[in-house]
């Protein structure tokens, strides 16, 4: 809905150009006012819509191993994200922590059938019960074994693994993983979509870095070929 909202008035404010336009050519004030009018009707209601999603959005924290969805092109929905393991330490490497280290792996996998696709500059942080934020220990990182990256290209059923590192207050509270992706310009253009999860004030769909209790693990199409593929071959021998 928002995308057709954005397009409906970008379309809007194009007719409302060359209807202001024939108004001052033809000299007709009274389709000047109608047509001012109408264009300050429209984003009142379009601030509305927009504050009014936004306002009444709750936050959302996914267990470990769902998926979290982002869509290319506002639309299609086939790069996903889900965390599928934590592992505290003191020490990585030569590198101490000055709290505990939650390395946290990270399965980004996509359900397209046709297209290549990747995420794009992704931001993932930590997120606490106060609201504060912690960014990744690239240092600490860089003693892990070498990792993909999160923007690799996957084709149709792949997926890849990767250890993001955190360095997090013993006593922290409900840490989460904040996974956000796109362009600066991306940035901009969803802020103010409606119903987006990074338009104004909009809350935020988050990843549970606490080990489920008899969580189930879900699998990407290529792995569960490659299982059934196993099987299989067991069978036959």
């Amino acid at each position: 809905m928002g995308v057709i909202l954005m397009l409906m008035t970008i379309g809007g404010l194009i007719v409302a150009a060359i209807m202001l336009t024939v108004a001052l050519i033809k000299k007709k004030s009274w389709l000047a006012k109608f047509t001012l009018g109408g264009v300050v009707i429209w984003f009142a209601f379009y601030a509305a819509m927009l504050f009014g999603f936004s306002i009444f959005s709750t936050e959302r924290t996914l267990p470990m191993f769902e998926a979290k969805s982002f869509c290319g092109f506002y639309l299609d929905c086939h790069m996903h994200a889900a965390v599928y393991g934590v592992r505290p330490a003191t020490t990585i490497g030569t590198q101490n922590a000055k709290g505990v280290f939650r390395m946290v792996k990270v399965r980004v996998f996509t359900d397209a059938r046709r297209a290549t696709l990747g995420l794009l500059t992704v931001d993932a942080h930590i997120v606490d019960a106060a609201g504060n934020q912690y960014l990744r220990d690239m240092s600490a990182e860089s003693q892990l074994p070498p990792q993909p990256e999160f923007e690799k290209r996957l084709a149709p059923g792949e997926y890849f693994d990767k250890e993001i590192v955190f360095d997090l207050p013993p006593d922290v509270v409900a840490p989460r993983l904040d996974i956000r992706e796109g362009y600066e310009i991306d940035h901009v253009i969803e802020s103010l979509l409606v119903g987006d999860e990074d338009s104004i004030f909009h809350k935020r769909t988050l990843l549970d870095i606490n080990e489920p209790v008899g969580a189930v693990c879900i699998q990407s199409t290529k792995e569960q070929n490659d299982n059934k593929e196993n099987q299989k071959q067991d069978q036959q021998k």
